[in-house]
This record gives structure tokens, sequence and C-alpha cells, in this order.
């Protein structure tokens, strides 16, 4: 009898523990959540976009006339000063080199204008020869007038006629000032590329100077070797990029509608320690088609940042520099936020599970401002309350939660 006793207390035991054990194995265990809470604190909205900077205003200096340019000594960063530093120089335009065909031209032309000379001459001495002649008349005229031999009529015809003597001596100088022009100019279409004796084209001739129109650095040389350039050829960049920097931002049409002038920038990933500040001064009215490193078609607007900080923060920046803005759209100093993680969309409005007791509650709320971080919250939680972060699917009203502890 005691033997079969003990034998039942031994079934019921294992039967007892098979239960407990089938029991624990099934019954539901709380689920391992990331715990957040409800806080106040400072929120920003921005709207993030690479950028570059540039020297406001970048003044270009040009050939002021065809001629060749010497080489440019000076370098990309060299300090010049407005009006006395001497940034290049330049020679006259060496002449053309002549073909067989238009030397051949230039010599009959220096022939001919040759013999018009010699013609000029022979008639220069013909007027003189002539004006002698008359001279001799008109004192002869005036004698025998003075002795009335001849009539007054006879004595103004000789005076008449030295007059024209005169005139055409004259007219004969001048001819030959002309000819000797022509000859000369005729001998100067006779310069070619290796007269190296005509000073137009030896290394000797008088340059003309390049000075720096404002005081600055040089940002970048265009045309650094000795050659033959055009009027108006750019030669070099001069800016100041101390007090003259900006930055030059290309927003989407999108964003561009919600920043304003004076809008609070922070500057940042621009190679410095710190973040530097700015504003916004200028939204351009124009937009433009630009397409994205994926081929996707966008319609920026330009904008204009200038810098609030003092040169010294940001001196290594040059121009053309990239840095990544953030433009300030929203602020609020002591806002109630919750993480952005913590909200999922349930009936076109935001929810969030709270925790309480240890078990969830799914609780909606009205949301303001969100900038993907943090979310604004108009509605539905106080602060210091507890929420889950990264709800999952699994997670329903009611379901046991503890924090997870990450190791």
């Amino acid at each position: 009898m005691a033997k079969r006793k003990s034998r039942n207390w031994i079934i019921l035991l294992v039967i007892v523990g098979v239960a407990g054990a089938l029991t624990y194995a099934f019954w539901p265990k709380p689920i391992s959540v990331d715990f957040g809470l409800v806080e106040r604190a400072h929120m920003i909205v921005t709207i993030d976009e690479d950028a570059k900077t540039r020297v406001k205003d970048v003044y270009t200096v040009s050939t002021p006339v065809a001629g060749r340019l010497q080489r440019v000594e000076v370098e990309p960063g060299a300090m010049v000063i407005g009006g006395t530093s001497i940034i290049a120089s330049m020679l006259p335009t060496n002449p053309a080199a002549l073909d067989v065909r238009t030397r051949e031209q230039a010599l009959a032309a220096v022939k001919a204008a040759e013999a018009a000379l010699q013609l000029a001459v022979a008639e220069h001495n013909r007027a003189i020869a002539d004006k002698d002649l008359s001279d001799l008349d008109l004192q002869r005229s005036k004698q025998l007038f003075e002795k009335e031999v001849v009539s007054r009529a006879a004595y103004d015809r000789a005076k008449s006629v030295a007059r024209s003597a005169d005139a055409a001596l004259d007219t004969a100088v001048a001819a030959i000032s002309m000819r000797e022009a022509d000859l000369a100019n005729a001998r100067a279409q006779l310069i070619g590329f290796n007269d190296q004796g005509n000073p137009s084209v030896s290394r000797g001739a008088a340059s003309i100077p390049l000075r720096a129109p404002v005081s600055g650095r040089v940002l970048r040389v265009m045309q650094e070797s000795e050659t033959t350039l055009p009027a108006g050829a750019p030669v070099l960049e001069i800016g100041d990029t101390s007090n003259g920097m900006e930055i030059l931002v290309e927003l989407l049409s999108s964003d561009a509608v919600k920043v304003q002038i004076d809008d609070r920038v922070i500057v940042d990933n621009w190679g410095g320690q710190n973040q530097l500040g700015g504003i916004v001064t200028r939204i351009d009215p124009w937009g433009f088609t630009k397409y994205s490193a994926l081929g996707v078609e966008e319609q920026r607007v330009g904008a204009v940042i200038e810098f609030t900080d003092p040169w010294q923060k940001r001196q290594s920046l040059g121009h053309g520099y990239r840095v990544e803005v953030k433009i300030v759209v929203w602020e609020d100093q002591n806002a109630l936020v919750v993480p952005s993680s913590a909200l999922f969309r349930e009936a076109n409005e935001w929810a969030v599970f709270t925790v309480q007791d240890g078990k969830a509650s799914k609780r909606n709320v009205e949301i303001g401002q969100n900038n993907g971080l943090q979310a604004q919250v108009l509605d539905g939680l106080s602060e210091a309350e507890t929420i889950i972060l990264y709800p999952g699917a699994n997670l329903v009203e009611g379901a046991a939660v503890e924090q997870r502890f990450v190791q």
C-alpha cells in the first residue's frame, strides 16, 4: 500500500512539473524595446544643401590693346595693391610673316613711291626756277613803273605772276612731304616677322604695364605663358578674400519658398573645427533647371549667404571652396519634442506607444514641426512620459514590454 502511494505521488509530481514547464514555455514574454522620453529641448528645422564660397567682387584683368603678353610672374594667392602693383606687361604685336606675293607687291609699292618722290622733287625744282624768274620780272616791272615806262596793269600782272610762283613752290614742298610719307608707308609694308632690327619687334620695345585695379589677392591666372592676345582677352582675376567672401547655394524651388531674407544659417563641414554663422541676404527670383547626379530633373533657385563670423575664424577659406549650409527656417528654444523614430502613422494620424505599468499603450498625437530627428508635440503627450522607439509590427495595445539593454 505504501509503495502504491509513493508511486502516485511521484506520478503527480511529474505531471505537475511537466505542466509547469509547458506553462513557462508558452507563457507570453515581455517584448524587448527601446525606451525614450518626451522632453523640452531646443529644436530647429533646417534646409540642408551643399554650397560653395565665392568672392563677391571679382575683377578680371584683360588686355587693353592687342599685343604680345609677356610671361606673367605673379602667382595665385599673391597680394597686390590697387593702382600700384604691376601684374603683367605687354609689347606691340609682331608683324605678320610676308609671303612671296605680298613681299613683291610691297617692293613694287616702294618703287612707285620712290618714283613719285623723284617727280615731286623735279616739280619742286621747276617751281623754284619759276619763282626766281617771277621775282626778277617783278623787280624790273617795279623799276619801269616808277619811271613811268610801263603801265600799272603790267606792274599788277607781274605781282600776280610772282604770287602764283610762290604758291606753286609751296605746293611742290607739300607734295614732297606727301611722297616721303607714302614712301615710308610702302617701306613699312616690307617689315616682316624676322626683321629683328626694327624697334617695334625688338625685345627692347617699350612695354605697356598692366596694374592691379584693386587691392586684394590674385585668385587665378588664366594666361601665364608669353603669347599674342587680342584686345579684351582675360589674363588673371583679383579679389578680396578677407572682406568680400560670400556663399552661393542652389536650393530646390520647393525649399526656396520657405526661406526668408535674414534667416540664420549654420555653415558646417567646411574643414574647420567649429561651425560658422551666416545670414541669407538674397534669394533670386529666377529659377533654372538642373539635373542631379542620378539624372533627376530639378528646379533650382540661387541664394546668397553672407558670413557673420569675423574673417579670422575662416581665413583659410578661399574662392570656390565647398561647404555645407543649414538654413534655419523654424526654431524654438523650449519645444516639447519627441524622437521622430517613435512616431508611426495610423488612419492618417500620428501615433506613439507609451509605457504604462510595463505595458504598451497606443496614443494619437498632434505633431507640428519635424526635422527628421525630433518632432514637435502640440497635443497628446506630456513632458517626462516614457515612449517606445522604433515600434515593430508585433507591438500591439496592452503588450508587455521591457527595456532592451545593449551590451
